[in-house]
């Protein structure tokens, strides 16, 4: 039996070793934390999964050091969770621009603590979702599963869990969004499979980078040729997906349709004020005004453009309802409903006679903003972040937004990153995308995060986007993700466009995200056909 002391140098070169391997995956989780808007560099998604892989599948303590005692497959989740931490913690740094809130009567230290859980809490779940997977793609490892099935089985399984992600409150930075707005090559397979499709892209071939490397190191001399299965991978897809781009467009005449824009810029902390109020109503219906003269057919608000109930203020001295009926034009208005004792965030479509003809209600809810997730244990310790004091009612996923100038798919604000509610509106005859948002207090960060979701949709559904938001980027975005314009950040902009109303469906909007389940259904194949060969050698 070996003596104890024995063990200590091999501990101590253990702990090293976890430590390195920590550190690895935490820059590697920060490199893919650059792809996303402020910095962009897209291109290091296609590596930045590999050295995750690597740490995972290839780096075994117990078979460097047979006699020690420390080792437990359970570790290797820990580097997953790093690189979880380091990339959509670096990811999601805008949300740290909510403090100061001082303005809705939050001391300073509040404040802070309140940002702080917040941004740890989102980044967390990301993180936790990795542990995940690194645990599956372990227990693979251990099992002595091929190469090619780890790479099917892991793609399968990260989009899974992605797309799982997607069913609650907290999706934002799936792997996808990584490359939005630039590789619109790459952003074109979301036709194919919606944003999964995009995900699998970028994870197999970090897959196939790792197994390549992995199989280097197990040749005495590496072989450079075992990385042209990633390298050709990656060109492959960007060859389909460029194809796809290069499509015209073909529009018809009688599907023009000309939308104006108001960009209202008027600051959340003094929205719920008289100050607010005053320029609010001022800025969207002088903005109104001028935009019919130029032409427009319909207008675009921002979601909560109008900081009061739309009916709960005396029409005669609602200047917006007011232009309505003099210029005749129809408004898609930003604003609240009451329903029961709640409310709701909604896009309105006011008619030339003033009255609501259709309506939106936000579906996806800001956590701790506009309504508190596990309110017996966070209620008293976070004070709510919206601006209207109680819980709102989110609406139901499967709405449908007629206005006498075609169908729309709508999203409010942080709807933007789930594809299926628009997928769904789509799927039921909308022919162009509307969005609104509030992004203030942001910084650029986000605004340009959210643009990106917003392209994102524009390309996977083949349909014109008009982007309003309260401070900055509104916009209009065609099928395939260029943006004809885009507004100025933190000022007061109008602007009209013409868009197409569309009725094409592709893959995407007919069958929805089956190649996630495809993934995961021939891993599973291939897992017991392998289980069945080995009890047949038995």
């Amino acid at each position: 039996m070996a003596n104890v002391q024995d063990f200590k140098p091999q501990a101590f070169k253990i702990k090293s070793d976890r430590a390195f391997q920590l550190a690895i995956a935490l820059i590697s989780g920060i490199l893919m934390g650059l792809t996303p808007a402020p910095f962009n560099v897209w291109g290091l998604a296609w590596v930045a999964i590999a050295p995750l892989w690597i740490l995972v599948v290839a780096t075994d303590v117990k078979s460097t050091y047979p006699s020690a005692p420390l080792t437990t497959p359970r570790f290797k989740i820990l580097p997953a969770i790093a690189w979880g931490l380091g990339y959509h913690g670096f990811a999601l740094a805008w949300i740290m621009g909510l403090h100061p809130l001082m303005w809705l009567g939050i001391p300073w230290l509040a404040s802070v603590t309140i940002v702080l859980i917040i941004w740890l809490f989102v980044t967390a779940w990301g993180a936790a979702l990795v542990g995940v997977w690194a645990w599956i793609m372990s227990w693979m490892s251990r099992s002595g599963v091929s190469a090619g099935l780890r790479v099917l089985g892991g793609t399968g399984v990260w989009c899974g869990l992605e797309s799982i992600w997607a069913l609650g409150s907290l999706n934002w930075t799936s792997v996808s969004y990584t490359q939005s707005p630039h590789n619109l090559a790459i952003l074109h397979l979301g036709q194919i499979s919606g944003a999964m499709t995009v995900t699998a892209a970028i994870v197999s071939v970090n897959g196939l980078l790792a197994e390549a490397w992995i199989a280097s190191r197990r040749q005495r001399e590496p072989r450079k040729t075992v990385y042209l299965v990633p390298i050709s991978l990656f060109l492959v897809l960007h060859l389909i997906g460029f194809g796809l781009y290069s499509r015209p467009l073909i529009e018809a005449p009688n599907a023009a349709l000309k939308v104006g824009i108001i960009q209202g810029n008027v600051p959340t902390r003094i929205k719920l004020f008289s100050d607010g109020l005053r320029r609010a109503l001022e800025s969207y219906s002088t903005g109104y005004r001028t935009l019919v003269d130029r032409g427009a057919e319909v207008v675009l608000t921002p979601e909560g453009a109008l900081p009061f109930l739309w009916e709960g203020m005396n029409r005669t001295q609602n200047p917006v309802y007011q232009a309505v009926l003099e210029k005749g034009v129809p408004v898609w208005l930003g604003t609240f409903v009451p329903q029961g004792t709640r409310y709701t965030q909604s896009l309105l479509t006011i008619a030339p006679n003033g009255e609501a003809v259709s309506r939106y209600n936000k579906v996806k809810l800001v956590p701790l903003g506009e309504y508190t997730p596990f309110q017996d244990l966070l209620g008293g310790l976070i004070n709510r972040l919206s601006p209207i004091r109680a819980d709102m009612l989110p609406g139901s996923p499967d709405q449908q937004f007629d206005t006498p100038l075609g169908q729309a798919a709508v999203g409010i604000c942080y709807d933007s990153a789930f594809p299926d509610l628009f997928r769904a509106q789509v799927a039921k005859g909308a022919e162009f995308i509307l969005t609104a948002s509030n992004l203030d207090p942001y910084s650029t960060t986000l605004k340009a995060q959210h643009q990106a979701h917003d392209l994102m949709r524009a390309i996977e559904h083949d349909r014109w986007s008009v982007r309003a938001t309260n401070t900055g980027y509104s916009g209009v975005i065609d099928p395939h993700g260029r943006i004809h314009w885009r507004s100025q950040p933190d000022v007061y902009e109008i602007h009209a466009d013409t868009i197409y109303r569309r009725q094409t469906k592709t893959l995407y909007v007919r069958w929805g995200n089956w190649l996630t389940a495809g993934l995961v259904g021939l891993a599973a194949i291939g897992l017991l056909l392998r289980k069945k060969a080995l009890l047949s050698e038995r």
